[in-house]
Formats: C-alpha cells, structure tokens, sequence
C-alpha cells in the first residue's frame, strides 16, 4: 500500500509541483490549504506523514503542529522560510521531526521523506521478530513493537524522532554519541547544516521523561562530545 501524504501549504503551485512529484514517486498525496483544513484531514483520516508549511492562513504551521501533537505521532516536516533560525527552533519546539528552507529543492523534500520511512520501516522489521520485548531501566520502559513509553507506568507521548532517539541511546547504554552521529543514524541522512535539530529533541525529550529536566537522569551529556543513556546508580 502506498504511503500516504499530506501536502499543507497555501500556495496551490507550490503544492501542485510537490503532489506532482511526489506522485511520481507513488505516494499518495493529499492537499490542504489552511491550518484548520489540515487539522480536519489529519483528525479524519491516518497519514504517513505531513509536509507543513509555517505561514498559512486560520491556524499557523505551529499551531497546527500543537493540536496534531495532541493526537497524533505522524512525522512532520516544516517548511520554513530560508534563513530564518526561529522558524526551524520554533518548529521543532512545537512537535515537528525535520524541517526544510523555502525556496527547497523538491529532490531534498523526496530524500527527506525517503529517509524518515527507511528508518520508520526498520523499526517495523525489527519488531516483527519472534521475541518482542520490552526495555526497562528503573521507572522508564518502552515496548518496541507499540512503540510506546511509559515512566511509572504512565504513558508518555514521543514524536517519532524523541522515540528513536531514546530507543537508540537506552539500547546502547553509556556510549556517547555525538550530535552528528545521531543525525546520521535517527535521521538516516548526512544532516551538516544544524546540530541544534538534536539539542531541541533531547531537550524535548527530557521535559516529558525526566523527573527534573534540569537534572536529567537518562539522557545525559558528555560536555564537548555529544549524548548517552546512563545506567549507573
């Protein structure tokens, strides 16, 4: 079955070129061209993943992030406009997994995408081996084959990015990757640009499963190298 798509932005050329090519591809694309039309669709129906513009009309890329965030894990990937810093902070602030600049190149946009089903379709294969198990340290525990986080038995909601980060470094206990390492592996590409992308995940992730995430006791950082899992006491 085709991945589906959905394409959020107001300028229809702009969206027409995208479903265009990514058609070609032979995803299949829906369109929105509001914040509150997209809200709607991804509430009525399951996509694979979302390509949202920031600026739109009735609801902000930002605010339609929060309300999807409230129901839903499906990867978003902003469009953000060039050069603008805020955009991509503010956008991975609010829930998004990746973002693109505008004006983009649409072969990026599809190895973007590319990238986040590989690595989402790996984790599918590796839950489907006979011994699903469940990783547990202390109050933490994550069921791989669901997906899901639980701190003290409460359910805790990750994007797919916080997921894999975490799932990553706590099956991997105490070795230190660094920033450009886990764009590598979790993002699945040569990601050079910004290794604030990372910063901004981890601290996310830390907010929902750290007792006091100003002193975290999972995720950890190695000054000057990058981050781990520590199972020390």
């Amino acid at each position: 079955m085709s991945k589906r798509i959905l394409v959020v932005d107001d300028e229809k050329l702009i969206v027409k070129g995208i479903k265009f090519s990514l058609e070609a591809e032979g995803f299949a694309v829906d369109c929105a061209y509001d914040g509150e039309e997209a809200v709607a669709k991804v509430s009525e129906s399951n996509f694979d993943l979302i390509l949202l513009d920031v600026m739109l009309p009735k609801l902000s890329g930002y605010e339609v992030c929060t309300r999807v965030r409230e129901f839903s894990s499906v990867p978003i990937i902003m469009l953000t406009a060039k050069g603008d810093d805020m955009d991509k902070i503010l956008g991975l602030e609010y829930g998004a997994d990746d973002y693109i600049t505008k004006p983009f190149n649409i072969l990026e946009v599809k190895a973007r995408i590319k990238a986040i089903f590989r690595r989402s379709e790996a984790s599918s294969a590796e839950v489907m081996k006979p011994m699903t198990r469940e990783i547990r340290y202390k109050g933490l525990r994550l069921v791989p084959e669901s997906r899901q986080v639980f701190v003290d038995n409460r359910e805790i909601r990750l994007t797919v990015k916080e997921y894999d980060v975490l799932e990553l470094l706590l099956t991997h206990p105490n070795k230190v990757y660094s920033r450009e390492s886990l764009m590598n592996i979790v993002w699945g590409y040569d990601y050079l640009k910004d290794a604030r992308t990372v910063d901004v995940h981890v601290r996310r992730l830390r907010e929902k499963i750290e007792p006091d995430a100003g002193e975290p006791i999972y995720v950890q950082t190695k000054w000057g190298v990058g981050y781990y899992f520590s199972d020390h006491e």
